[in-house]
């Protein structure tokens, strides 16, 4: 994932081959871009925010993230992401 912070919105996008990408409105100040981002994916994917973890990147553009779900679902919702950049 890589996360562009102070980016006017909220928003969730396809990005390149290797990563998504995500545009948040929060800063990233004490964590609360991390945080906004959690709630971002959670809500794409159809998850709870519990179900997603930053594994990697806590104070870095590109983070890595471990979503707990029904993999079928999760992947119809990321390609859904790829879908819709055409």
């Amino acid at each position: 994932m890589r996360v562009t912070p102070r980016g006017g919105r909220d928003a969730l996008l396809a990005g390149t081959d290797e990563h998504f990408a995500a545009r948040l409105s929060a800063a990233p100040v004490d964590g609360a871009a991390n945080a906004a981002l959690i709630v971002l994916i959670a809500k794409h994917f159809g998850v709870a925010k519990r179900d997603v973890t930053l594994i990697a990147g806590q104070t870095a553009r590109l983070k890595r993230l471990a979503i707990t779900g029904d993999p079928q679902v999760l992947a119809r919702a990321a390609a859904s992401l790829y879908a819709t950049a055409s």
